[in-house]
């Protein structure tokens, strides 16, 4: 039931503050790049995913660990910690 997901940060260039990199908050919008296949219930039947390669979701803001892989940023985490897909 893992997701791997790919970070949206939020655009603040209409703003004239700039904030130092640590006081900005943790990206919690995310593009989905890959699922897995789901996971299994107590009688071993698969309880498949319900989100999809592309769905733009919104996680908790410590959710998962965060993985690099070819230059980019990404973050693995549970299906459960998403909060909400957006339509």
């Amino acid at each position: 039931d893992n997701v791997l997901i790919e970070a949206l940060e939020e655009s603040l260039n209409n703003s004239p503050i700039q904030l130092p990199e640590s006081a900005k908050k943790k990206p919690t919008k995310g593009k989905v790049v890959a699922v897995g296949p789901g996971s299994y219930n107590n009688n071993g039947n698969l309880i498949p995913m319900t989100l999809k390669v592309g769905d733009v979701v919104f996680y908790r803001q410590w959710a998962g660990n965060e993985v690099e892989f070819s230059d980019k940023k990404y973050i693995v985490m549970k299906e459960s910690d998403i909060i909400a897909k957006e339509v």
